[in-house]
């Protein structure tokens, strides 16, 4: 198991991306400025990855904020969650589960 608390933000948002992908069977090292859509993240990848994200960071994306440009890169998205309050605690059902 991880310990997520020397992890920084921009780690954590990596795993959660590499989980995502790895879920459509891409493999590819992805670094932290990397463009998610042309590494292969679909639509709906970058959905679920929104979901992970919440559910990870303990945070509610606003609707205003779900925006593709928001989710184009490991940097952008750790960017983002900094900036949201955290709404609740984390759980096991997050990146280390």
């Amino acid at each position: 198991m991880l310990d997520r608390t020397k992890m920084d933000v921009a780690d954590r948002v990596a795993l959660l991306v590499a989980r995502t992908m790895d879920k459509r069977g891409l493999v590819a090292a992805v670094g932290h400025d990397d463009d998610l859509r042309a590494q292969g993240l679909s639509s709906l990848q970058t959905v679920n990855l929104m979901l992970s994200v919440e559910t990870e960071f303990g945070v509610k994306i606003p609707e205003r904020q779900m925006i593709p440009a928001n989710f184009r890169s490991i940097a952008r998205i750790a960017e983002l969650v900094g900036t949201l309050p955290q709404t609740t605690v984390l759980t096991d059902r997050s990146v280390n589960a």
